[in-house]
């Protein structure tokens, strides 16, 4: 099940405001690429690990790019969309850098 929840938010990696994506959920910081482990399903924020996303690499899907990331805290893997507004340097980064999977 998918909640949809788009609201703003301070990213605890990189400390920056971030606001609401407007168009769908916002899910991670558009400067560094860092979610926090909140939901086990979309926007229900039901997981009580709260550990910090890491991006560490991309997927390509009919959807378009796919960030995947692993939780720093219990170490899951987690995926979502890459928005609009997401830093094209860190996704290149992302996607040239292999060293992080």
């Amino acid at each position: 099940m998918f909640k949809v929840i788009d609201e703003s938010f301070v990213c605890e990696n990189c400390k920056k405001q971030v606001e609401k994506l407007g168009y769908s959920c916002r899910n991670h910081c558009p400067y560094c690429l860092y979610s926090k482990h909140v939901d086990k399903d979309p926007g229900d924020r039901l997981e009580n690990c709260h550990g910090l996303l890491k991006p560490i690499g991309i997927e390509t899907s009919k959807k378009g790019y796919i960030i995947l990331f692993r939780c720093e805290k219990c170490g899951q893997i987690r995926k979502n969309k890459v928005a609009e507004d997401d830093s094209m340097e860190k996704i290149i980064e992302l996607s040239v850098n292999k060293t992080n999977i």
